[in-house]
């Protein structure tokens, strides 16, 4: 298969979304800011707005992989179980008694139950002990209520967890405990599913922290990486490092954006939604700045060069006498809400084509008016852990969106 990306606007031939499931009923009052969602989501309706969100992307023919599917048919493959089974046997929490416990249970599963488990995790409860019926000390000490194997609520959002660049797959390092554990399933995905042999890799887990909604594509060989609560600066410089030495760019903007929820990821602020149009929260549109990143020549470290106004910096890199914006709501207040409800978090289908949350209406309104087509979808409930259209999909496949090609 092929599988490459260099816009943000190319048309999609191919995302991957993950359908939520048993993981979202597992949060509660006590755990779900731990494990970062803003309320408990009414799971069957977010499934139903999920489903139309997906029957939305291939009504406009665009091909949707389940990562849950993907990871059942890895497990398939004798050395992926063996992996995945092991990561989660290394929590240092378990104690040799229940690692045993744990490890006999998983090993009754077939690949389908124990993707379940790695992605709804395992409760206390749910373990299959031995005919003694003893844990050890730490289950004997642990709440009925507790997880031994932790959810993954947050693998809705797979824009975070990996990304494509041309025709390489960056894996990325989540910067927040509870969704660390997300990279090692799509890390293994990418290496054994037979869909994706040969893959080469431009970011592993483990490197510094970088997370997906922090990367725009804005044009072939034009990378922007914002840096704030998720992704750090060291995790920047290091995709830039490694993006270069592949050919894959050659200018990346570094973003410095709030570390705050509310602007958790550069996605979260603006996305783009035509080749030379961005759709931005216009209470930082004027203020947001970009230091310029260009490979170095002869093994010399990359040069940077800035700061300067981010929309400036984006135009001249790539090429356009400027960047259009669109704004976010319509009014301050306005936009405040349905910036907070990801009215920015758009996944563009095709130039001047995009899908977003339908309550956004003053911002769906704006980029009406401005000539973009916009799919409205439900996101009541998706919307609970802080992510738009754009969080919940990868894309894996677009038409190229331009001339510029990598010499790697």
């Amino acid at each position: 298969m092929t599988h490459y990306v260099d816009s943000e606007v190319g048309r999609l031939g191919t995302v991957l979304l993950h359908r939520p499931g048993p993981e979202l009923a597992r949060l509660t009052p006590r755990n779900n800011d731990s494990l970062l969602f803003d309320a408990i989501p009414w799971v069957g309706r977010a499934q139903e707005e999920h489903d139309a969100f997906a029957s939305a992307l291939r009504a406009r023919g665009v091909e949707v992989l389940y990562l849950t599917d993907l990871l059942t048919e890895t497990l398939a493959v004798a050395e992926a179980r063996a992996e995945l089974t092991e990561q989660v046997l290394t929590s240092p929490r378990l104690g040799d008694t229940l690692r045993a416990r744990v490890a006999a249970h998983l090993t009754y599963l077939d690949p389908a139950a124990l993707a379940g488990v790695l992605v709804a995790g395992l409760a206390h409860e749910e373990l299959r002990l031995g005919r003694d019926r003893r844990g050890g000390l730490v289950y004997t000490l642990m709440d009925r209520h507790d997880f031994i194997i932790d959810p993954l609520p947050n693998l809705l959002f797979t824009r975070d967890s990996s990304l494509w660049i041309g025709n390489r797959v960056g894996v990325t390092s989540l910067a927040m405990p509870a969704r660390r554990r997300e990279t090692t399933l799509t890390d293994a995905i990418y290496r054994h599913h037979p869909r994706f042999a040969g893959t080469e890799f431009v970011y592993r887990p483990g490197l510094e922290h970088l997370e997906g909604g922090d990367v725009l594509l804005l044009a072939p060989g034009v990378l922007a990486v914002g840096v704030g609560e998720r992704t750090t600066p060291a995790g920047a410089e290091r995709l830039a490092r490694r993006v270069f030495a592949a050919r894959l760019a050659h200018t990346i903007l570094v973003v410095p954006i709030a570390q705050e929820r509310a602007t958790m990821h550069l996605d979260t602020i603006c996305t783009m939604v035509d080749v030379d149009t961005v759709l931005m929260y216009p209470n930082v549109a004027s203020t947001l700045s970009a230091y310029t990143v260009i490979a170095g020549t002869d093994g010399e470290d990359p040069r940077v060069d800035g700061p300067a106004p981010f929309l400036r910096a984006a135009a001249d890199a790539m090429d356009l006498d400027r960047l259009k914006v669109i704004d976010t709501g319509l009014d301050p207040v306005t936009a405040e809400r349905e910036q907070w409800d990801d009215g920015n978090n758009t996944l563009a289908l095709a130039p001047r084509l995009c899908v977003g949350y339908e309550r956004n209406v003053e911002t769906n309104a704006q980029l009406e008016r401005s000539g973009i087509e916009l799919i409205p979808i439900a996101g009541s409930e998706l919307g609970s852990g802080r992510g738009g259209p754009r969080c919940m999909s990868c894309p894996l496949l677009r038409e190229q969106g331009g001339t510029w090609v990598s010499g790697g």
